[in-house]
């Protein structure tokens, strides 16, 4: 039996355990760090997603600290056109792929147990050949896959299936060239992103959107990704946009003011303006992609969907009809499946969760710098306080309040402050500070961003309590 000794034991090799080791690699340098994944490389449900997946929000925000991603490109075609490049699936599981090699286990203080179980207790199993592994953790065990999101390809269908129904994950759609008789009907179910890239991407490659049949069971408000875009020349766009926000927050009477609010400022959009959204998860999108879902003009709105018999859909309110040879895409895995908030340091165990909504790596970063600088957990879990993820938008004021809740007690200390600014997976911070002091109309609109969020801050708890 191998036996071995770390100082941090990190279970869950995917983008949130990747960003922990990496800002822990550089802010402690003397310690060594394991990784356990049950996948074969890293990067987590990367390994799982559809082909034709794509970050929502621009590259530069996402990944490690160390290592960037992407090429600081703006597309130039498609429904991102206009924007900085949106990476691919195979883009980040290659990125993610050198993180591990270039960057951890060439720093020689990093041990990486892919295809493995970790089952407490000091062991490690591998998959493949049951043989185990015994390490003593020095210091903490890492969990890193308590949020990890769910993707089609690796969940059952929520729904009864009648033999013979055709029924794929997003996966299966590229490969439908191979069959002799494609379908000529198609259903999507589910009313996630992963719902929308399916629409997208039927559309874009050929099929006509009254071939398009879309069980919804509830509708989403969607952040306008103009206003997620880096750089200055985005600067209207992106602080502006965080203006309106502060603005929307500080003025609005009730939750559902609050969205019609931000979607009078553009800020937040929707599918189908007739329709009052039930969902909201923080899914990117942008104007072409919702113009092109607006084509599908067959959405079944009925609840969820429970079964599939022999010419028809069995869903919560009732039935529908579907024509023969219909290929059904399941899009039921929720990537955000609700789980409880727990403080993030809990003695010789860190959980990693958002400490700001809704950038994964960027907290886990944080998260990795708080834990190399702070004498306790009390500390650390005031400067890390947990962020509630939004199911519905009675959520959303409550993910902004400890998400501001939390920057302005990283304002206060002024070496956390710093290092905030200079990481690339700060959203706007250098942006801010790159400002020119004699940039006047810049100027006035960080100004007019400081009163609104003391304004916001103080409409907040009326908010939160009026959506409860």
């Amino acid at each position: 039996m191998n036996t071995f000794e770390t100082d941090y034991l990190v279970i869950g090799a995917g983008a949130a355990g990747l960003a922990f080791a990496d800002t822990l690699l550089d802010e402690l340098p003397d310690v060594h760090i394991t990784l356990v994944d049950r996948h074969g490389k890293p990067g987590g449900h990367w390994n799982d997603a559809y082909p034709f997946v794509n970050l929502h929000q621009p590259s530069a925000f996402y990944g490690v600290n160390s290592m960037v991603l992407g090429s600081h490109r703006k597309d130039t075609v498609g429904v991102n056109a206009g924007f900085h490049e949106l990476a691919s699936g195979a883009e980040i599981c290659g990125y993610f792929n050198n993180v591990m090699n270039q960057r951890l286990l060439a720093s020689g203080r990093v041990r990486y147990f892919p295809m493995s179980d970790w089952q407490g207790d000091g062991r490690i199993v591998s998959i493949l050949s049951g043989v185990e592994s015994r390490v003593t953790v020095r210091r903490k065990v890492v969990n890193a896959a308590y949020l990890s999101p769910r993707v089609p390809s690796t969940q059952a269908p929520r729904f009864a299936i009648e033999p013979g129904v055709r029924v794929v994950p997003p996966n299966g759609l590229v490969d439908l060239w191979r069959g002799d008789s494609p379908p000529r009907h198609y259903v999507i179910v589910g009313a996630g992103k992963t719902a929308m890239d399916v629409g997208v991407w039927l559309l874009q490659n050929g099929a006509t959107p009254d071939a398009i049949q879309w069980v919804m069971p509830r509708d989403s408000w969607l952040i306008n990704r103009a206003s997620t875009q880096p750089g200055m020349e985005f600067f209207v766009h992106s602080i502006g946009g965080q203006v309106a926000q502060m603005e929307a927050l500080a003025q609005a009477s009730s939750v559902a003011d609050l969205f019609l609010k931000l979607e009078a400022a553009d800020q937040m959009l929707r599918i189908d303006k007739d329709q009052q959204p039930s969902m909201f998860h923080y899914a990117t999108i942008s104007h072409a992609e919702v113009g092109l879902l607006r084509q599908i003009r067959q959405v079944i709105r009925l609840g969820h969907l429970m079964a599939i018999d022999a010419g028809q859909m069995v869903l919560a309110q009732g039935s529908v009809p579907v024509a023969p040879g219909t290929l059904f895409i399941d899009c039921t895995a929720s990537a955000v499946e609700p789980r409880p908030m727990l403080p993030i340091f809990q003695g010789n165990q860190i959980v990693l969760q958002l400490v700001r909504a809704p950038l994964p790596t960027f907290s886990s970063a944080v998260t990795a710098y708080v834990e190399a600088h702070y004498p306790d957990d009390a500390t650390k879990n005031r400067l890390c306080a947990t962020v509630p993820f939004p199911d519905s938008p009675a959520g959303y004021p409550a993910s902004v309040g400890v998400s501001m809740s939390n920057q302005a007690q990283w304002a206060q200390d002024k070496l956390l402050r710093q290092w905030v600014r200079n990481s690339r997976l700060d959203g706007f911070g250098k942006m801010v500070a790159e400002v020119d002091p004699m940039d006047t109309a810049k100027l006035a609109l960080l100004g007019r961003f400081r009163e609104s969020a003391m304004a916001a801050m103080a409409n907040l708890p009326r908010l939160i309590g009026r959506s409860g």
